[in-house]
């Protein structure tokens, strides 16, 4: 099956610019996101290459992150300039877009929110975010849990991945960002609604 997507040359670049063992996690993660996505009814191609690449900044500086900031007028809000975690997410799109030519809005989009979520996520979106959890490679403590979650529902998988982590970022009190809280109250409403159906 020929793809417009030229993935190994894709592998070839991030093997130069990731560390070896977020390469591997680039590469689990995007057979995480094909699984995910042929199981939910997602485009399985746009998956694979949007999880290859959700981490193509990861491991740059954070000087190089802000000066990709300052060239495409990204403004970081108060709780993204305190937790530079989350900057890779945002540098990530503009490096797909400028340097590999990638203006796939369903790609774009799926890599800039999968750290953080956020309210109305598309099934793709939702796939990357989950996959980045579940990945072959995760070893955190509830990895588990989230992958037989992930097989049941993502909406249960992205749920307990919220929970997760906002117990974890509450205990080293950290921020957390207004976009995972938003998907979260959106979870939470929308799993109401349905349970009183």
């Amino acid at each position: 099956m020929s793809t417009p997507y030229p993935v190994e040359a894709y592998k070839d670049l991030l093997r130069k610019r990731l560390k070896p063992k977020r390469f591997v996690h680039s590469l689990n993660v995007a057979d995480a996101a094909r699984m995910l996505a042929q199981k939910y009814g997602a485009d399985e191609e746009k998956a694979y290459v949007a999880g290859l690449l959700h981490d193509i900044t990861k491991n740059e500086t954070e000087e190089k992150q802000l000066q990709i900031f300052a060239d495409n007028d990204i403004i970081l809000s108060d709780v993204e300039k305190s937790n530079p975690k989350l900057w890779h997410a945002m540098s990530a799109p503009p490096v797909l877009k400028n340097e590999l030519g990638i203006d796939d809005p369903d790609i774009l989009g799926a890599v800039r929110c999968h750290t953080t979520g956020k309210a109305g996520m598309t099934l793709l979106e939702t796939v990357i975010y989950i996959a980045d959890y579940i990945s072959v490679e995760r070893d955190y403590p509830d990895a588990d849990v989230m992958r037989t979650l992930s097989a049941q529902s993502l909406e249960a998988a992205a749920l307990y991945s919220l929970q997760y982590t906002f117990g974890s970022l509450s205990k080293k009190k950290l921020p957390i960002h207004p976009d995972s809280l938003a998907f979260y109250n959106e979870l939470v409403i929308n799993h109401e609604r349905m349970r009183k159906q």
